[in-house]
């Protein structure tokens, strides 16, 4: 680490406006090198307040409300690819989006830490163009905008990735992703998942009941199959978090779904500790809220696609259903209800996900990386 502290070191990330898996993994960066500034689009200390003791330089986006971010995917392209790097020894990037575009000199080495492909060009544009999710009725704007501009984006986002010497992803579901639209290889190293804050809670005597599904409630996240899947059944389901599909998931829902909006650190340890399980009805690219469940002893029943796949092993760590329907999900939820899971074991699968281990592979991976350029 001596050597690791004489470098120029930078960290760049698409916005720091909300939290998420990669503001953890930004934490985590700046962690690791304190010194180092963070350059993002956008940053609001209100909304995260990890990083105060951080040096956060922002672009002229920042002068816009963080509310209008959705409009923004042209102006962060044009802002990042004009964020010109190359004073630094090594840039450390989290991006999903517009980030990795930056400017670095011939001296500089590049790590980005890929969290997908951009969505919005890539994995999920059908889905923007069907619910775009825009304020005061513009979604419309927003799906002619997608049609007219993807062609040119695409061009654009292809060109940022290329940018980056090398990639680091979450999750081997992610890993295909980056090859099949970037053609580039990377290497999985999963994201830092507080796993002590939920370890202390896997009792393997606690009596649970119900399921229970947390997140971001958008259409895309498919809480509608847990909350239609545990009404067939009359189990107890709670649905954990607020977003903008929330009123349609409380028209679908039954009187044993419950929603909780305002649920602290404390209180959600106690809701994913005694449940039967934990559903993850979409295909993420990794999903940490599904392995902080498992840090908790909780068995994760997830759609048979993506970043689950890493970490759930059918009938140890929790059950797998093959198709996005009621049917195909009730059926898991009954298998789940009526099995023995050993919670502790659980648990422990969860422990490799751990802070610590993230630390560590990343430093080792940043150091190869240094070495390899060194000897070049």
């Amino acid at each position: 680490m001596s050597a690791a502290k004489k470098l120029r070191v930078a960290i760049v990330c698409d916005w720091l406006t909300s939290i998420g898996g990669a503001e953890r993994v930004v934490l985590e960066l700046h962690r690791l090198y304190p010194d180092a500034p963070i350059y993002t689009s956008q940053y609001n200390p209100d909304k995260i307040d990890w990083f105060e003791d951080a040096d956060v330089r922002t672009t002229w986006l920042q002068h816009l409300p963080s509310s209008l971010k959705k409009f923004l995917p042209l102006l962060r392209a044009w802002a990042f690819s004009r964020l010109d790097l190359s004073e630094y020894d090594l840039v450390l990037s989290s991006s999903g989006a517009e980030a990795k575009g930056i400017k670095t000199g011939p001296n500089t080495i590049h790590i980005c830490y890929c969290h997908s492909p951009t969505h919005y060009y890539w994995i999920r544009h059908d889905e923007y163009l069907d619910k775009p999710g825009f304020p005061f009725g513009l979604n419309w704007l927003a799906r002619l905008g997608l049609k007219l501009l993807v062609g040119p984006m695409k061009r654009w986002d292809r060109h940022a990735a290329r940018q980056p010497d090398f990639y680091v992803t979450n999750s081997s579901h992610t890993q295909t992703m980056i090859k099949r639209y970037y053609k580039r290889e990377s290497i999985v190293i999963h994201p830092p998942v507080d796993i002590d804050r939920f370890k202390s809670s896997a009792d393997t005597s606690a009596l649970r009941h119900g399921f229970v599904v947390a997140g971001r409630q958008t259409p895309y996240k498919r809480f509608d199959l847990a909350i239609e899947a545990c009404n067939e059944l009359k189990v107890p389901l709670i649905v954990i978090g607020d977003g903008p599909d929330r009123k349609r998931l409380e028209k679908l829902a039954g009187r044993s779904t419950t929603f909780l909006t305002q649920v602290n650190d404390l209180n959600i340890v106690a809701h994913f500790a005694s449940a039967i399980a934990f559903i993850m009805p979409n295909m993420d690219d990794f999903g940490i809220v599904a392995v902080e469940a498992m840090a908790a002893g909780t068995p994760v029943i997830a759609y048979n696609k993506g970043g689950v796949l890493d970490y759930i092993t059918p009938n140890k760590t929790g059950l797998l259903f093959d198709r996005q329907t009621v049917k195909s999900l009730s059926a898991v939820l009954e298998t789940a209800a009526n099995k023995n899971w050993d919670y502790a074991l659980i648990a422990r699968e969860a422990a490799k996900f751990s802070v610590h281990n993230f630390i560590k592979s990343m430093q080792h991976y940043i150091n190869e990386c240094l070495e390899e350029r060194s000897a070049t």
